[in-house]
């Protein structure tokens, strides 16, 4: 049996260069774009090849963990070493110091209600009852027909 297509010009060392990428928060759409590829061509990868799946979705994880660590010391705000320079009689003078960064609102509001959702969800649910909590009697429905105005008439 012969295979038809054209080759896929996958190479073995495309599998630690996604993991390099995607660890940087590289999309899909960036790979293809890295390798030269349509985007299928990532995804077909993906599917042909185990070891560049793993590494994809290794790459893409330590991101989102990343990210998951800037949004949680976004809530709960952090301290950090830096340095002011200043310039004092002519001299560059460099002194070390702590800043603060004060926790976020939105950040904890966000960390929350993805973390929490059964305490911080947005959604309310209302629910309505009749006499004694129990179900709300119709009584009648009447039948309204609305009818679109013709523009030819002039009622």
């Amino acid at each position: 049996m012969t295979k038809r297509g054209r080759p896929t010009g996958y190479r073995a060392e495309f599998a630690a260069q996604a993991a390099k990428l995607c660890a940087l928060g590289a999309t899909d759409h960036e790979l293809a774009d890295f390798f030269g590829v349509d985007t299928r061509t990532i995804y077909r990868w993906k599917n042909v090849h185990e070891g560049f799946c793993q590494a994809v979705t290794c790459g893409k994880e330590m991101a989102d963990e990343r990210v998951e660590r800037a949004l949680f010391n976004r809530a709960v705000g952090y301290t950090f070493e830096s340095e002011k320079v200043f310039q004092f009689q002519g001299e560059v003078i460099r002194a070390p110091t702590l800043e603060h960064v004060p926790p976020d609102p939105s950040a904890a509001k966000l960390w929350l209600t993805n973390r929490r959702p059964d305490r911080w969800r947005e959604k309310q649910e209302h629910e309505l009852s009749g006499p004694g909590g129990g179900p709300v009697q119709v009584t009648s429905v009447e039948r309204v027909i609305v009818r679109p105005k013709n523009s030819d008439s002039h009622g």
